[in-house]
């Protein structure tokens, strides 16, 4: 019998890709300004901004296209022309225009595991973006449950397993991001199956807890029914 109930699963770049499009608007936005900074302090001051607004502005596009607005007001004394800013924001709004790119095995894999366990989206980010990918992936009518938060902890996690079932012991995260998905979801007791992704935002970053007795590195998502499943009762 499994000691499963619950099955986690994140969103961006664990069913979708999603960082490759932050990459290439990052990439147009160094070229726009490159008559005033190199590439790496572009980025470094990219990031900078993001990191800083996060307890402003949240995840996602909208965080994002104000944190390219405001490095390149700083880069530039505050004298960024009115068409590099139309630029930017042309550059966010493209973002949240590019069509679902389904990762290998997901729609197979949700299948199986829906039709086992109570399947709950756990995704952070901007509530229409993450809405509107939600609904063009097609997969929204094989969860349980959807949520959408502002950040991922372990309380977070202790919370929506509890709503969505018998709690964090009987439940398991699935995810691309060591720092939101995995590290959180072992602290509040469940399981953890991380599956990475070949692009990676800087601020996700975090050490894969190797030793931990809940956790499981997979090489993709059709490995993850025979994870969950390999969980039984002892």
């Amino acid at each position: 019998m499994s000691r499963l109930s619950t099955i986690g699963v994140d969103a961006d770049d664990t069913l979708w890709q999603s960082e490759q499009f932050f990459k290439l608007s990052e990439a147009r936005f160094v070229e726009l300004l490159e008559d005033y900074a190199g590439a790496g302090h572009l980025k470094e001051r990219l990031l900078e901004a993001e990191k800083r607004n996060l307890k402003f502005y949240g995840f996602g596009i909208k965080g994002f296209t104000l944190a390219m607005i405001e490095t390149a007001i700083e880069v530039t004394g505050g004298k960024v022309p009115a068409s590099t800013l139309q630029e930017i924001l042309n550059a966010g709004r493209e973002m949240g225009s590019h069509p679902i790119e389904l990762l290998p095995h997901v729609q197979a894999g949700l299948k199986i595991l829906g039709g086992v366990y109570r399947l709950v989206l756990i995704t952070k980010g901007d509530l229409f973006d993450q809405e509107r990918k939600l609904a063009q992936s097609g997969l929204e009518d094989l969860f349980h449950g959807i949520e959408i938060v502002s950040d991922k902890t372990a309380e977070t996690y202790r919370t929506i397993f509890t709503r969505h079932g018998h709690g964090p012991g009987r439940a398991m995260m699935i995810g691309n991001s060591l720092k939101s998905d995995i590290v959180p979801a072992l602290s509040a007791g469940s399981w953890a199956a991380f599956i990475p992704h070949a692009l990676t935002w800087a601020l996700e970053y975090a050490n894969a807890p190797a030793d931990h007795p809940r956790f499981k590195q997979l090489k993709h998502f059709g490995e993850v029914a025979d994870f969950v499943m390999s969980v039984k009762e002892k």
